[in-house]
């Protein structure tokens, strides 16, 4: 079995030393690999994300990152990932990474995401040039979570995100704001290409769990939804995905 860590919209600054912490030391007897599914700032500062990766700098597991639309807002992405980087963090944005876990070969495919909404309710690269690059931007990302799950040599696959790809863990959100919280379009990516699980952010309001059209689980892992530092998720031989483990308990 494999277990897998993850927890999303940790909003990382200064004072935020405790989120983590106090569950990190525990982390190697419960989890095998840690994701985190974005938003891991405040404000995009590299100062704030400096404080995650103290934390997380010499964890004996693996640890994977997307950023989220708070990582992206001082316009430091770059410096953002370099700190991520330097802290032994693998960041994805439209590629993957395949991990050794106790002889299995575990492939995770990564990128941010973007808006756009959902079947019946979605909007289109057609009119106004800043519509047309609102939508084109998540089908390049979507395009591109499609071709990185697709190349993956791994025995499971895994795609993690920020923004969501199905409609079911945003129930509680306001419908209003459904077509910026995510899109359809990484939700059929990820079906196209097949994966195990699929995990993603953003949506605080929402609930945990899903599916995509075909079938593939989806957990919503941010923090306010998941509640505790992160939750544990547990692939057996059979692909299947079992009940989830609080880990915010010490």
């Amino acid at each position: 079995m494999i277990r897998i860590a993850a927890v999303g919209d940790l909003h990382y600054g200064a004072g935020s030393q405790d989120i983590l912490r106090p569950s990190l030391q525990h982390l190697p007897d419960r989890a095998d690999i840690l994701l985190l599914a974005g938003d891991l700032t405040r404000c995009g500062g590299p100062e704030e994300v400096r404080v995650l990766a103290d934390q997380v700098r010499g964890l004996p597991i693996p640890v994977v990152a997307v950023l989220g639309n708070h990582d992206y807002h001082a316009d430091r992405e770059d410096d953002v990932r370099r700190v991520l980087e330097g802290a032994g963090v693998k960041v994805l944005e439209g590629d993957a990474v395949a991990l050794d876990v106790d002889g299995v070969r575990v492939g995770i495919a990564g990128t941010k995401g973007f808006g756009g909404g959902f079947r019946g309710a979605h909007g289109s690269d057609f009119g106004e040039p800043e519509m047309k690059a609102f939508v084109g931007h998540t089908k390049m990302l979507s395009d591109r979570l499609e071709q990185a799950l697709e190349e993956l040599e791994a025995d499971l696959r895994i795609a993690l995100l920020h923004y969501s790809p199905i409609e079911a863990t945003l129930e509680g959100e306001r419908l209003e704001i459904y077509p910026f919280l995510g899109s359809y379009l990484m939700a059929e990516a990820v079906d196209n290409a097949g994966a195990d699980l699929l995990l993603h952010g953003h949506a605080h309001h929402g609930v945990e769990k899903g599916r995509t059209p075909a079938g593939i689980p989806v957990r919503n892992v941010a923090q306010p939804v998941i509640r505790h530092a992160y939750n544990v998720y547990t692939l057996n031989a059979h692909r299947q995905v079992l009940p989830a483990a609080a880990g915010g308990i010490s």
